[in-house]
């Protein structure tokens, strides 16, 4: 296919999307405020923030009750889809998207799009593609703040009062084998699976620590149902994920939950309301923020230079 092709294509997609899209976003915004009022009622504060960010956003890019200020709706957008709102990340695409109040910029609207995306929002999927697919250029309001700090002298929960005592007992001696401290490992298995031996996601993460196949067959794991198996190959990556991002318990959090190069690209904790409000948990089970970290065991992410770098600049 021709240059001259694909840019008649993209034409053609951009120019239907553009009927289709404001109408996307009014349904979206409605659809989030729902979603916003029942996140309210499970208590996750960074979900509420981000609906009302998203909410006094709306009203400033459609001058809804306050003059309309598109710069201030951007500004209001970014700081909710920093906290992970995809219907935000949407909203501020689609405003670089179309050059709505904004300088269009068809780099950012791919950027914004593509974190919706991720976390499974249709539309926007369909709009990455429009702008021109995926790129790795973080915008600088999308670069994510360290995660609030966690003051907490001693681990937040004792596991062995509340988790089952033959899990407790398999972790405490198998995770000083792989230099992992028990409470992280438990502080694991307790976000993934509730100490749920058969525990299944929708993505086929299996058993106590979840692991993927993929993670089962890189950990030689043949039976990720079987507890001591499980928990090795979860102690094993664990070990991995701390001496790539060299101890730092929030970047191995995140890892944990939503890849390593998930991490990488966003230059620290994803932006996603999931991982964000995991990272939180683990780090406040955990009760700090760094881990002692075999050097030997991997090198160190060719990007964690860059995420330290963009976090300074928080």
């Amino acid at each position: 296919m021709t240059n001259g092709a694909k840019t008649r294509i993209l034409k053609t997609m951009r120019a239907s999307l553009l009927i289709l899209a404001p109408l996307a976003v009014v349904s979206l915004c409605t659809w989030g405020a729902g979603a916003g009022a029942a996140r309210a009622q499970s208590g996750e504060s960074d979900a509420n923030r981000a609906a009302g960010l998203r909410q006094e956003a709306i009203a400033y890019e459609h001058g809804e009750g306050v003059a309309r200020d598109p710069l201030r709706a951007a500004a209001l957008y970014c700081a909710s889809a920093r906290l992970g709102d995809m219907l935000a990340q949407y909203n501020l695409g689609w405003m670089y998207a179309h050059g709505r109040g904004v300088v269009r910029d068809d780099g950012a609207a791919a950027f914004f799009f593509q974190a919706a995306a991720e976390q499974g929002l249709g539309v926007a999927a369909r709009m990455l593609q429009v702008v021109g697919g995926a790129t790795d250029e973080v915008p600088e309001c999308l670069r994510p703040p360290p995660p609030a700090p966690v003051q907490v002298a001693q681990p937040g929960v004792n596991y062995q009062r509340v988790a089952p005592r033959k899990i407790v007992e398999l972790v405490l001696k198998m995770a000083p084998q792989y230099q992992v401290e028990p409470q992280l490992a438990l502080a694991i298995i307790a976000a993934e699976s509730n100490f749920n031996t058969q525990a299944l996601s929708p993505k086929n993460a299996q058993g106590l620590m979840q692991l993927i196949p993929e993670t089962s067959e890189r950990f030689n794991v043949k039976n990720p149902y079987d507890p001591a198996q499980n928990i090795r190959g979860g102690l094993t990556y664990l070990r991995w994920l701390l001496a790539y991002f060299e101890g730092d318990v929030a970047l191995v959090a995140a890892a944990y939950n939503a890849g390593e190069g998930k991490v990488e690209r966003y230059r620290g904790v994803p932006p996603y309301l999931e991982t964000r409000a995991y990272v939180q948990r683990i780090l406040k089970a955990v009760g700090a923020t760094a881990h002692p970290f075999d050097r030997s065991v991997a090198q160190p992410s060719p990007a964690l230079e860059r995420i330290r770098l963009a976090l300074r600049h928080k």
